[in-house]
């Protein structure tokens, strides 16, 4: 599938219908794939890569690759997809300077997860029938693919792309996901547990903001929480409340626009669970104002953002009986 990619965008490079190419290249090791542009097909052969580990979303980098001259192609997985259309809906990428092909998605392989099998040393990672290949300066050692699935493929809500102008490989379906159901168990816990986990994860946090950089939702020219007179522009947390603020100001900012990508837990070196906040937010959403994906399409409106006369009052919370 790589190869046909590669030969794609060497062709609408070559025809004129884009002057680059948004994709992946090696990064510092092997298994460290990272977005990338590409010019020429010289350098599409030499460093264009997508494969098991290729989890990253491109879509955020294109709200500045389509303000500049020329047409770029993106290759999408689905769930990228759904980024790029609520990009477009907030007006952030420019629809007509990217030309979109929509590529196979996962699921994706989390590298982590076989260091966590204390395997290291890794020089690279080959699926060979459901098994993975490891070759590593000490050897070859071998695990189950099933046992390193990436945690934002683990409950993949898609694989159709809502969006492209082609395709390469098949189109999937919308799929039937169990993403929620770690929320339930954290809304079956008690006021005291569920503060408790979230203490003892958010208390990992070391602000290296690498969730918010990461975030499709997150696009403010300027960030509050980097503006100095804001008093809230701690880079390290003061206390066990600025902890947990930064992270719920930011679940709330982006809520009933997260498509739920799962980039920000992906993202986080201490493997704080982040989405969990936003699947939260997502499955409130769903309940109090209907069935809703973020970046389905790009005219509708989010339900935070529109008004009705069947609207839920405020009391709905103790109604609920939330506590």
């Amino acid at each position: 599938m790589q190869e046909a990619m590669i030969k794609r965008a060497k062709e609408l490079l070559a025809d004129g219908t884009v002057n680059r190419v948004m994709g992946w290249k090696r990064g510092e090791f092997s298994y460290d794939i990272t977005p990338a542009v590409f010019e020429t097909a010289e350098e599409l052969d030499a460093e264009f890569v997508c494969d098991d580990l290729t989890q990253a979303n491109v879509s955020k980098y294109l709200i500045k690759e389509s303000r500049k001259e020329g047409k770029i192609l993106a290759l999408l997985k689905p769930c990228d997809t759904y980024s790029f259309n609520q990009l477009v809906k907030e007006h952030r990428i420019i629809r007509e300077n990217v030309y979109v092909i929509g590529i196979p998605g996962g699921p994706k392989i989390d590298i982590e997860k076989i260091k966590a099998k204390e395997i290291s040393g890794i020089l690279s990672v080959k699926n060979e029938d459901y098994t993975l290949k490891i070759e590593t300066i000490y050897g070859t050692e071998t695990m189950p693919y099933y046992e390193a699935i990436s945690g934002k493929c683990e409950n993949c809500k898609s694989k159709k792309h809502v969006v492209f102008d082609e395709l390469i490989g098949e189109d999937g379906d919308v799929l039937e996901s169990n993403r929620f159901e770690m929320v339930e168990k954290l809304e079956n816990m008690t006021a005291q547990e569920r503060y408790d986990f979230w203490r003892d994860q958010l208390s990992k946090c070391i602000r290296c903001n690498a969730c918010r950089n990461v975030c499709p939702a997150c696009t403010c020219e300027n960030c509050v929480f980097d503006n100095p007179k804001s008093g809230i522009d701690n880079k390290a947390a003061a206390d066990s409340f600025e902890e947990n603020m930064f992270h719920i100001i930011r679940a709330f900012h982006v809520a009933g626009r997260c498509t739920d990508c799962g980039e920000c837990s992906r993202v986080c070196p201490q493997n704080i669970p982040l989405h969990l906040l936003n699947r939260k937010f997502i499955k409130d959403i769903n309940s109090l104002y209907g069935e809703y994906q973020a970046g389905a399409d790009t005219t509708s409106r989010a339900p935070l953002n529109d008004y009705s006369t069947d609207d839920c009052e405020p009391s709905i919370v103790h109604e609920r009986g939330v506590e």
